[in-house]
């Protein structure tokens, strides 16, 4: 089971994160009406494809191609689409087949581990691949290399991947928004984990639009104006740092840490990176290699976290979420992290990027004080039991 989710999930995984170092840099370089994009239509047009819901994967990185703005929009349409079912569809396909197995159960921490740890050295790969592909094709060259990975990965899924239902708690009904809403106010545990997620992401995906000009900011600042970033090198590191993270997190559930423990942990540190980011970006112009060593540590520290995250609150939600509702129960919970994120890159121009990073700081602490409170409640019913 691993070695058939496992093959399946990198492959995918590879295609998407090819896309991620030149996101910022290739709508960035498109020209509207004589002019460069501004970070107020790149993020308009980041919102298009995050608001949107692996079939339009292709044609979302081929769009690329287009210097003109509606078919940027349009692939950024068809790139969320893919992207939403490529963050839920893995997931919910492997804890069926587990818990459809004798003690299958008892390795999905395990497998989610694989899973990210073997992810972050697939992204950094795509981070290399990106950059080679940049170099010989411009900006638009991973988008293109990732439709490759794409197709290929749909294949092996028809090969390897059977179909799987979860079974509903009602004979004959499938569960509706009433039923999963009825399920979450009856245990505020899942409340708590579905918060520690909303935020979390949030804060995430805040961060991935950002990184990009605060680094080039600083490097500018630091080396001079004229000095190109190497984001693709920059993105590999960011998942080196990833890859230590869900190794902690693997080594750590071995040792029998308990996950909403570590989670803690984790979140207060990340709160912690992204204040210290904060800080330093907004003093990007004022001198030169401290804000850059700043908000490298800062974003590398944050990283880390990201690659403990995925594997700890994969497990959480698989502890917490019952499988019959987890879908609709993921989707509600998605409202709170879209509007956050649609929010903050609405009002990007009176933000900025140290702004929208604050906003990602006050997400994370939010976020941890979802996860301690999931402590103290665990703590309290072994307590009274």
């Amino acid at each position: 089971l691993q070695i058939r989710f496992l093959s399946v999930f990198w492959l995918l995984r590879l295609a998407d994160w090819l896309q991620g170092p030149y996101f910022y840099e290739v709508y960035a370089s498109k020209i509207f009406n004589g002019a460069p994009a501004t970070l107020g239509l790149i993020s308009k047009l980041f919102l298009t494809g995050f608001a949107s819901t692996a079939l339009f994967g292709p044609l979302g990185a081929a769009s690329t191609k287009s210097p003109l703005l509606g078919v940027l929009l349009l692939g950024r349409v068809m790139s969320g689409i893919g992207t939403s079912l490529l963050f839920s569809a893995p997931e919910a396909w492997l804890v069926g087949e587990a818990l459809g197995k004798d003690k299958g159960g008892d390795y999905l921490g395990e497998t989610f581990g694989m899973a990210y740890a073997g992810d972050s050295i697939v992204a950094i790969l795509a981070g290399q691949l990106a950059g080679a592909a940049a170099g010989a094709r411009g900006p638009t060259g991973p988008f293109e290399l990732s439709v490759g990975f794409l197709v290929a990965g749909g294949l092996l899924t028809s090969l390897l991947w059977k179909e799987n239902k979860a079974e509903p708690q009602s004979s004959g009904d499938q569960p509706t928004i009433r039923d999963a809403v009825k399920v979450v106010r009856a245990d505020p545990k899942i409340m708590l984990v579905g918060a520690t997620q909303s935020l979390f992401e949030a804060a995430m995906y805040i961060f991935v639009l950002q990184w990009p000009p605060a680094i080039s900011a600083a490097i500018g600042s630091a080396f001079g104006p004229n000095v190109a970033t190497p984001y693709g090198t920059v993105f590999s590191c960011f998942m080196a740092s990833c890859l230590l993270g869900s190794t902690i997190f693997g080594q750590l559930s071995k040792m029998g840490v308990a996950t909403e423990t570590f989670t803690s942990v984790m979140l207060a540190i990340a709160t912690l990176a992204m204040g210290s980011a904060t800080v330093a970006s907004s003093g990007a112009a004022a001198t030169a290699a401290a804000p850059l060593a700043a908000i490298v540590a800062a974003f590398f520290a944050f990283e880390a976290c990201v690659g403990c995250y995925f594997p700890s609150i994969g497990t959480l939600r698989s502890k917490y979420v019952p499988d019959s509702h987890r879908s609709v129960i993921m989707n509600l919970f998605g409202i709170p992290l879209n509007a956050l994120v649609v929010t903050v890159f609405l009002s990007i121009r009176k933000l900025g990027v140290s702004g929208a990073l604050g906003v990602s700081t006050i997400s994370l602490g939010l976020a941890s004080a979802s996860m301690i409170a999931l402590n103290r409640m665990i703590g309290k019913k072994e307590a009274e039991a």
